[in-house]
């Protein structure tokens, strides 16, 4: 890997000659960098996808390839990348339906817009990865046809699709109108009866642990009910039944649906899986019986998820703080709390309740301002980050809290360019104040300078464009490769310098 020629064709000030050199001598993964340009020409790209093929699917997503640029017999890539985006020709589609590599007859099959015969033919490819690609993204009636597929594989695929017509779901479901599958991909291998083994030693072997099959498909099934049951398009008076099933992975199916009945949230929310449990605490469509229920459950995440559910009651939330691991996040009832509920929380008596309110950022001023200037230090570094604090009231929190909340002030994006520089100049210093100085959009020089002191730093702090350009040029010589990739991609380092590195 060059790091110094990955980072000048990332470059934004590169010149457009010197971007022509690169290309002249660019291997796929220079090509690649190159390709990410947002100044690349036309003509700079046909020629980067003559010189690099593989870099040609990555063009056209850039939108810097189109029909007229690519050819599908030699470019059946870029071709399939044009299809994919929708700026292809309907007769590549024909072309491509016989590629001999089965991946790009798959990847075909997700393309928009394909004629109603290259579809069929790829219904009944001889390869049923590419039946089974076409199952998951085949529109309702070409899915309602292929959930009655031999394969078991493909009618999998059919339950994923959330296209599939709801009836065709829950027939799924019950076998009802659906003939039985002849064959699915573990006796397409072995021998039946056969459950391969979770611990197989065979150098290749691509089979799931606890694929089974007794001449029912059994493992297959299981996993098509499961993905029925995810599916959203599914009735829910199909998957009801499921909440008694001896699986424990088709009643975790069913968790997270937000059409499930109360009674069915209420079975669930005295599951014996935790996990089951837990997501069902993260499920807006429980009721507040139930919610209470789980506000109890010591059991693996319960309580951090049911936090997280932006319909838990606030008082209910209120208890949960001092028992889940929340994290440094705003809580979705917090963001969603009323005016009225704001004053109650920033009132609150629990700093740790005030600090939940502390991570919004569109809290009034006077709100905003009483918790800049609370007792807590959790609650200072918590609000420290909000975009509308002077840089008074940044100075005067870490005067009042010091190393616990300068990181957070140096991370607020309205700290200025001295409040930055006298950050990085702390005793004891804070390791985490460099990684925020360094990607700040108001660092100066002498801030990011003090920020190279640290070698985790280094590599951001080497890409910032205030950094001088005689110490940008100087960190070419870096021996590590990711602060050398910085430093030549930082358009500050000067033209002259770029020149004499391009071969």
């Amino acid at each position: 890997m060059n790091h110094l020629l990955l980072g000048l064709a990332a470059n934004s000030a590169l010149p457009s000659e010197l971007v022509d050199r690169l290309i002249g001598i660019a291997d796929a993964e220079l090509a690649s960098a190159l390709a990410g340009r947002a100044d690349l020409s036309r003509a700079q790209a046909v020629a980067l996808a003559s010189r690099c093929g593989v870099t040609s699917q990555q063009l056209v997503y850039e939108g810097k390839l189109s029909a007229t640029d690519v050819d599908p017999v030699t470019q059946p890539d870029a071709a399939l990348a044009l299809l994919d985006a929708g700026g292809g020709l309907e007769e590549w589609a024909l072309l491509l339906v016989a590629d001999p590599d089965h991946r790009r007859r798959e990847k075909l099959t997700g393309c928009r817009g394909l004629p109603a015969d290259v579809v069929e033919r790829l219904a009944s490819d001889p390869d049923v990865r590419v039946v089974a690609e076409l199952a998951l993204w085949a529109t309702p009636e070409v899915a309602a046809g292929l959930a009655s597929h031999p394969h078991a594989e493909v009618r999998r695929a059919v339950a994923g699709n959330e296209a599939t017509p709801p009836a065709v779901l829950a027939a799924l479901l019950t076998g009802e109108g659906v003939p039985p599958a002849a064959r699915c991909l573990v006796c397409d291998r072995e021998e039946t009866p056969f459950v391969h083994d979770s611990q197989c030693q065979r150098v290749g072997c691509e089979m799931l642990p606890g694929a089974s099959c007794d001449g029912s498909h059994e493992s297959t099934l299981h996993d098509t009910w499961q993905a029925v049951l995810r599916n959203p398009a599914t009735p829910t008076d199909a998957v009801v039944p499921f909440a008694h099933h001896p699986s424990v992975l088709l009643r975790w199916a069913l968790a997270d649906r937000p059409d499930l009945p109360p009674e069915v949230c209420a079975l669930l929310a005295v599951d014996a899986t935790p996990g089951i449990r837990a997501d069902l605490a993260g499920n807006p469509a429980i009721d507040d019986d139930v919610i209470r229920v789980l506000a109890g459950d010591r059991g693996h995440d319960v309580q951090r998820k049911l936090a997280h559910n932006p319909r838990v009651p606030l008082d209910v939330l209120i208890r949960l703080v001092g028992v889940a691991k929340i994290g440094a996040t705003l809580l979705p009832r917090i963001a969603a709390a009323s005016p009225l509920e704001v004053e109650q929380l920033a009132e609150s008596p629990n700093a740790a309740v005030r600090m939940l309110l502390a991570r919004r950022r569109d809290l009034p001023p006077g709100f905003r301002d009483a918790l800049a200037a609370d007792p807590d230090a959790k609650v200072v570094k918590a609000v420290a980050s909000h975009p509308g604090l002077s840089e008074a009231q940044l100075r005067a929190m870490v005067e009042r809290h010091g190393a616990q909340v300068v990181a957070a002030v140096a991370a607020n994006p309205g700290a200025t360019g001295p409040l930055l520089e006298d950050l990085t100049r702390r005793e004891p210093s804070v390791r985490k104040v460099f990684r925020e100085v360094a990607r700040h959009r108001n660092a100066t020089a002498p801030a990011l300078l003090a920020c190279l002191v640290d070698d985790r730093v280094r590599p951001v702090a080497a890409g910032h464009s205030a950094l001088p350009p005689q110490a940008v040029a100087e960190l070419l010589a870096d021996a590590d490769g990711e602060v050398v990739e910085a430093a030549a991609a930082n358009p500050a380092l000067p033209v002259a310098v770029m020149a004499e590195l391009v071969p």
